[in-house]
Formats: C-alpha cells, structure tokens, sequence
C-alpha cells in the first residue's frame, strides 16, 4: 500500500464540523449520537451535554425518551471496556466486535478477586449461580434497582475487600456491583431508566432480551470490526492505526486485519501515516466558523490517541486528568481553545486559552449562556475533574 494524498491538519478540522454535528447542527438525539459512532456514558451527564453540542434544540426529556421509551438509544459496554450510549442498530457491531472479547476475561478477574476476597473458595461456582440467579430475578421483576435485588439475593451484600502489596486495606466495593456490571458486560441485562434526573447514575437493571424487544442479532466478529472501524473513519478518519487501536481497544493484530478487511485508503499526515475509507478522498467542502462546548469526556476530545493536531500545548496539561480523561472544552474551528466548567450559581463559566477574535469570543459567550439556560436548576460537575475545572470552580 502507497500514500495517496496527504490531508492538512487543517482538513481534518474541517471535517469535524460537519461530520460530527459541531458546526452543521442536527434535529434529534438519534443522529447527534450517529454522528460520533457512540457517545461515551461513564458520567451520565456526558451523553445529554454531547447531544445538546450537536442538537441544542432537543430538550432533555427527548433525549431520555430515546434511552428509555423508544429505546433507540442503548446504553452498554463496549470498546475499551467503557460504558457508551449507541443507536440500536450499531449495538450488534459493538457487540460482537468488541464487548464478547471483553466480558471472559473479566469474569476470570471477578473470580479471582471472590477468592481473594474471602467471599469464596470457588469463585466460578459462586459467580455462575450467583449471577445466574440475579439475571433470572431481574428478568422477572425488572427495570429493578440493586438496592432491591440485594433483598432478594443475600449473597449480593457480600464485600470485596482490596490489599496493596504491604497488606494495607486501599478499599472496598459490593459484590452487587461488580456482579451487576459483569452481566452487563455479557449482554445478559441492561441499564435502564435512573432514579431522579439525567445526571443521576443510580439506574435500575432490566433484561437485555426484555428491553429490546429480542435476542442481539448475530455478527461475525472480523465483519463486525470491518464495519466498526469503517464507521469510525467516516466520522473520525483520517486516523492513525495508534488512534485506531486505541480507540477500539483491539490487539494490533485485530486493527491490521481490520483496516485491510476494508481496504482502507493510506494517506499522510503532518504527524506519519493515517488512513481513510477508500471512498473519502475528496476534500471537505469550506465550513463557516464554528464554536463548541463540549463536556467532559465528549467523544470528539477522546476520538484519537494523537492529539497535537486539535489540542493546544496549555490545553493538554489542564484539560485532561493523569489517567487522560478530558474534561470540559471550548473548541473553535477544529481546534481546542479553552475550557468550562458550571459554577455553583449554575452559571456556566469559560476560560479561553488564546485570542480567538472578538467576534468568535461573542459566539463562546452566547453558547455558555444557552448551556446555562439549558441545563437548568440542574449541577453538572464531572466525574473525572480536570485541573481547569477545579480551577474554575475553586
């Protein structure tokens, strides 16, 4: 395989805005979530804040009309072992792609740490009937809360207790917990509606089956990574094969099949070789300027390993966490240009880490105070807190 083009940094910037819904704003939840293949969902917040950067005029009782009524939105495991948010059409790609690699092995640590723990001698016995049991329970009485599941299961009050390498206690977590989250991971059952707001994550616990409406439908595993990483690049590419390998979670075995099962198209970028779908070599069409508030963890700060191309030299120290997770951006054209974060007051505060021009820093002022209006009487506060957010807090 030989370069074919080679795409600017400012190209690939140039396609966000229409590609991922930031400057070429969409009408409903369902195409805000399409437009970034899937949104992540380990802060609940995260999902409805992505949906409002791309689609300001749903309100978020649509959005949760969509998760929880209609249910054309999902929310599951998948790639990297993260909780996302899909449609439930690319569920099945998700699913066999990258979730049934996942859930074995993380059976065999939950079995290990039973034993560890005390709880057991037998840790695959115990699992297999304890969960067995709390799939069969949801099943019947579900969407159902732990809380209530834990009355019926007196198994599931059990702790886990965690040691250092000294000995020393660092921590504890319910067995309920983990055994919840690994027949989620195995696709037995599924998080449905929360207790309270949207930015609550106590969920009640549904049958997979029950919610939607049937058994997951089949996939080959080698087509469903073809047509998961065919997905990425239409929203994402030109990406390298680290941003790709990254952002799935996949081996570099499984990435290298995976870009030549597509025949992916090699072209250069400022930073090495990157790759596009073979039918995605014209140039984007000129985009008008465009600003974003994006929230923590937003699927656009986290799409690519490789960020030097969207993400200033002050930006990456403030707005990510030590373990990378990003927190609230402001971007401008393509590129990172600061931060927010929303006071107690409930105002939504920004800090811009350059000149933008005083006419863009009108239009990040008029977005901060739509967010503001938008979220409400609701506190948003991240679950990962970058340093620029504490800062903006205090």
């Amino acid at each position: 395989m030989s370069i074919v083009l080679t795409i600017s940094n400012q190209e690939r910037r140039t396609r966000l805005a229409d590609r991922q819904a930031l400057g070429r704003h969409v009408t409903n939840p369902l195409d805000a979530v399409r437009s970034v293949v899937g949104l992540h969902s380990s802060d609940p917040s995260t999902v409805y804040l992505s949906i409002w950067a791309r689609a300001p005029e749903v309100a978020p009782t649509e959005i949760s009309n969509a998760l929880y009524e209609d249910r054309s939105l999902l929310r599951v495991y998948g790639m990297r072992r993260t909780l996302w948010v899909v449609d439930l059409e690319t569920h099945p790609v998700v699913e066999h792609s990258s979730t049934v690699q996942i859930a074995p092995g993380e059976r065999r640590r939950m079995e290990k740490m039973l034993e560890d723990g005390g709880v057991t001698q037998d840790g695959a016995t115990w699992l297999r009937n304890v969960a067995d049991q709390a799939e069969r329970t949801i099943a019947e009485a579900g969407p159902i809360l732990a809380r209530d599941l834990t009355k019926q299961i007196p198994e599931l009050t059990e702790k886990l207790t965690f040691h250092n390498k000294k000995g020393t206690l660092i921590g504890t977590v319910g067995v309920s917990t983990r055994t919840l989250v690994q027949l989620a991971l195995e696709s037995r059952i599924i998080r449905a509606e929360p207790v309270g707001s949207w930015i609550s994550s106590q969920y009640r616990w549904s049958g997979m089956e029950s919610w939607i409406g049937g058994p997951i439908p089949d996939m080959d595993p080698d087509a469903a990574r073809a047509d998961l990483l065919r997905m990425w690049l239409a929203r994402f590419g030109p990406g390298t094969e680290t941003d790709m390998k990254w952002w799935t979670g996949w081996t570099v075995k499984r990435t290298r099949k995976a870009i030549a099962d597509i025949g992916a198209a090699e072209v250069g970028l400022a930073g090495g070789v990157g790759y596009v779908n073979a039918d995605d070599l014209e140039p984007s069409p000129t985009q008008e300027p465009w600003i974003a508030l994006l929230p923590s963890l937003d699927p656009t700060t986290m799409g690519w390993k490789e960020r030097d191309w969207y993400l200033g030299d002050d930006a990456s120290s403030r707005l990510f966490d030590r373990n990378g997770n990003a927190g609230p951006t402001v971007w401008a054209n393509g590129r990172i240009v600061g931060g927010w974060a929303q006071r107690a007051d409930g105002e939504v505060e920004y800090e811009l880490f350059e000149d933008i021009g005083s006419e863009a820093g009108r239009a990040v002022a008029d977005r901060a105070a739509a967010l503001t209006a938008w979220i409400g009487e609701l506190r948003v506060t991240p679950r990962f807190r970058s340093p620029h957010d504490k800062e903006l807090t205090g």
